[in-house]
């Protein structure tokens, strides 16, 4: 089907995932008509790119040999820098934000937030970080910026030079999940642990809603932790994760637990920090989960209670397992 016919972007694409239907994602992947074949060794690399090319012309598909690269170690691919060693942003992108002028009409606000947000996986906070301008979005505002919201501008655009490396996820090595939740913002970094130290996956962040502003901050906590876990949940079907919050998210009632569908209920913990339950470390590995203290401030509760509720929640999880 040739391209400028409506139902051609869909067409293409299935043709694709037809002829590479077991190949995709193992070492070759396909946007349309860019493919991409990667591999851990140079000597499997020449088979896999081999593979590809057979199957192409066994279906009167031929690449133009031009417009490919062969055998680097570093490719620009969908407007990312894909390597060895992870994913980083497009430079010569990176330099049109960084020579983008101040937004003076609500389009060119817009054509910012556009061509920004494709990185934004890159940004922590990243809706923190646009807070100010996103009130100009309004179509009754006024024009140009102030001086609070220029000031975010440009440490936004200055956010971008300093943005990190995102490393390439592995399932053998332990995840982190790490979240933040302001008053008007969620925010998490999705990490792993190496020898080399801690290195980040993914940042993620969204804008509360207006009927989240009005939630307690127990409550604010847990939906950033839900969020988190929902926006990754993919992840950690592979890894156990670990998740690194404020010792506040063990102070949940009972009605905020319902609000979110979660059946466990600590009502208190003891003064020490290093107070670790057996029954709670049962508990959190049967829900596929870690939890690491890392501080806050919590109430003090009766510890046989809390030991007893917390028995009772295992033998119901051990029940349903």
């Amino acid at each position: 089907m040739p391209f400028g016919l409506t139902n051609a972007p869909a067409s293409f694409p299935k043709l694709f995932n037809d002829i590479f239907q077991y190949h995709l994602d193992v070492y070759a992947v396909v946007y349309l008509a860019d493919i991409m074949v990667f591999s851990k060794y140079e000597e499997e690399h020449v088979t896999h790119v081999l593979t590809v090319l057979s199957r192409l012309r066994a279906n009167n598909l031929f690449p133009k040999v031009s417009k490919g690269l062969f055998h680097v170690s570093s490719v620009e691919y969908l407007g990312y820098v894909v390597s060895s060693k992870g994913l980083k942003m497009d430079q010569a992108k990176v330099q049109q934000i960084l020579n983008w002028p101040p937004p003076r009409n609500l389009k060119a606000l817009q054509s910012f937030f556009g061509f920004a947000s494709f990185y934004r996986c890159f940004i922590n906070n990243y809706s923190k970080k646009i807070s100010l301008l996103t009130n100009f979005l309004k179509k009754d505002s006024c024009f140009p910026l102030n001086e609070e919201a220029l000031s975010q501008f440009h440490q936004l655009k200055e956010a971008f030079t300093t943005a990190p490396v995102l490393s390439h996820f592995n399932p053998s090595l332990p995840t982190i999940v790490e979240t933040d939740a302001s008053n008007y913002a969620l925010g998490a970094i999705l990490s792993q642990v190496s020898d080399s130290g801690k290195h980040p996956i993914a940042f993620n962040s969204r804008k509360r809603i207006p009927e989240e502003l009005n939630y307690e901050i127990h409550d604010k906590e847990l939906l950033g932790i839900v969020w988190a876990l929902k926006r990754w949940r993919l992840f950690f079907f592979l890894s156990l994760p670990l998740l690194k919050f404020s010792l506040i998210i063990l102070l949940f009632n009972t009605s905020c637990l319902q609000k979110f569908l979660l059946a466990v209920k600590p009502a208190g913990l003891n003064s020490s920090l290093n107070f670790t339950s057996q029954s709670l470390t049962a508990l959190a590995t049967i829900y596929s989960s870690g939890c690491l203290i890392t501080l806050g401030r919590h109430l003090s509760g009766e510890g046989r209670g809390f030991n007893q509720q917390e028995s009772n929640e295992l033998s119901t999880a051990q029940q349903a397992g």
